[in-house]
């Protein structure tokens, strides 16, 4: 049987809702989650940025676009971003773009091999050990298993869920609904970092949790909006699910 939550009250969950339920479904976003992309997406989207518009971006100004509702999508962030900058962009003009510094070109390395793992096998193994684990992403099929088909923890996965697996993306709840079926929402536990988690969680009824570490930019207001939205807790990382599960 899953590990009930210890109930603990700490600054991050003092006066927050509890969960209705002892989890038996854990469900992952991947960036930023499990996986460090500051080198990746986020430095791609800055570079993106400055092909597009002949603008060098900022790092607050990227995390200021990521935050808006519907640019988990980093192709729909620089689409809306270099847009506002007054050089209008598409959907498919931000997603060609992109791609040349997220996978390389002519010959460059792309950022993708900057990516870090931010959890390990085992750590994953343990959880498997107790509850159903399921991945909810907004990366492409072709992101994710460029990443994740080599790792030996992928197998511990039930389900994973890809943009490409579903008709409409996050904040849309669709990828949870598809993991929970006839499940009871109450059940599971959903662990992101941005708020279309936060929305495509609520919208599902599913519980959440927010990975946000101490000196991320404009935190409290990232905090408040998470509380807003629902967060269970704000986790500084994805070690801290640990004291939240009792289990190590």
């Amino acid at each position: 049987m899953p590990a009930p939550f210890t109930g603990r009250a700490t600054p991050s969950t003092r006066g927050r809702k509890t969960l209705p339920a002892v989890p038996q479904i854990l469900i992952f976003d991947v960036d930023g989650v499990l996986v460090d992309v500051r080198r990746s997406y986020w430095l791609s989207g800055l570079e993106t940025m400055r092909f597009l518009t002949g603008k060098r971006a900022t790092w607050s100004e990227l995390h200021k676009w990521k935050s808006k509702p519907g640019n988990n999508d980093d192709w729909n962030m620089v689409s809306n971003w270099a847009t506002a900058l007054g050089r209008p962009t598409t959907y498919g003009e931000a997603r060609e773009a992109f791609q040349q510094f997220y996978w390389g070109k002519n010959g460059k390395r792309g950022n993708v091999r900057q990516e870090k793992l931010v959890v390990t096998a085992r750590q994953i193994e343990r959880w498997a050990r107790r509850f159903e684990l399921n991945l909810f992403t907004g990366r492409t099929r072709r992101e994710f298993s460029y990443t994740f088909d080599r790792w030996p923890a992928t197998r511990h996965f039930r389900s994973v869920i890809t943009m490409d697996d579903v008709k409409r993306k996050k904040p849309h709840p669709d990828g949870l609904l598809k993991i929970l079926g006839r499940r009871d929402p109450r059940t599971a536990l959903y662990v992101g970092d941005n708020v279309d988690d936060a929305l495509a969680a609520r919208d599902a009824h599913v519980p959440f949790m927010a990975i946000l570490p101490p000196g991320t930019f404009e935190y409290r207001k990232r905090a408040a909006r998470f509380r807003e939205l629902g967060a269970l807790a704000l986790l500084p990382r994805i070690l801290d699910l640990n004291h939240r599960l009792t289990i190590a």
